[in-house]
């Protein structure tokens, strides 16, 4: 049976705010500056769609060693800065939320509460779900694992089978797939589609073609 989806669950970054493209090239420069260099493409495939404490971890077993505690607090008005100056909403998000409003949404990011009060707020974005964003801070395990979204449900008050989650990263997706829910793939960004693709699973470039493929019309 398939159930008609009553939540729909927003990843954040390439999804809801255009600011992969940002952040993969500043994190170029910082992995960089650690000592390691690695092209954005790997970045995407290594890191997009995970938390900051799985990158870090990645990173300190790739150099042998600890990095210290605050050690993103260098860099972290490098990638401010940058957003600051480009970031826009994802081209056809706007039209999309508005098409869906008789569909409840919520975020669910593996970025910071604060890191998202910052991108959705120069986006205009962060009113549409104030009061309604989750963050993987707020879980033991960030994606792939399952637990954000399963939180996000819970909080929703809503069946993990009843929703839907629209992500753009692979581990974004496979936390989807992990939660028991439906997953539409955003194309359009930074992973290739065929890196997307997986069982009950849309894939669409479009962000206009969204509401259509979530209402089934």
């Amino acid at each position: 049976m398939i159930h008609p989806i009553e939540l729909v669950i927003f990843d954040c970054d390439g999804v809801l705010v255009d600011s992969e493209r940002i952040a993969v090239r500043v994190d170029a420069l910082v992995l960089a500056e650690l000592g390691w260099n690695l092209t954005e493409a790997e970045i995407v495939d290594r890191f997009m769609g995970r938390s900051s404490q799985s990158m870090t971890e990645e990173i300190e077993a790739h150099l042998g060693h600890s990095l210290p505690a605050d050690w993103e607090e260098e860099f972290r008005p490098l990638y401010r800065d940058a957003l600051a100056a480009e970031l826009t909403p994802v081209p056809g998000i706007v039209d999309a939320l508005d098409a869906l409003t008789g569909l409840p949404t919520c975020v669910a990011s593996s970025g910071s509460h604060d890191k998202m009060r910052f991108t959705l707020g120069i986006t205009g974005l962060y009113q549409r779900f104030e009061g309604r964003i989750f963050s993987a801070t707020e879980v033991e395990h960030g994606k792939p694992a399952p637990d954000l979204f399963l939180h996000a449900a819970q909080q929703m008050g809503v069946a993990p089978e009843a929703c839907a989650v629209v992500e753009d990263s692979q581990y974004g997706l496979q936390a989807a797939r992990a939660a028991g829910m439906r997953a539409f793939a955003y194309a359009g960004g930074m992973t290739p589609a065929h890196r997307l693709e997986g069982p009950d699973t849309v894939i669409f470039d479009d962000m206009g073609k969204l509401p259509d493929l979530l209402t089934g019309s």
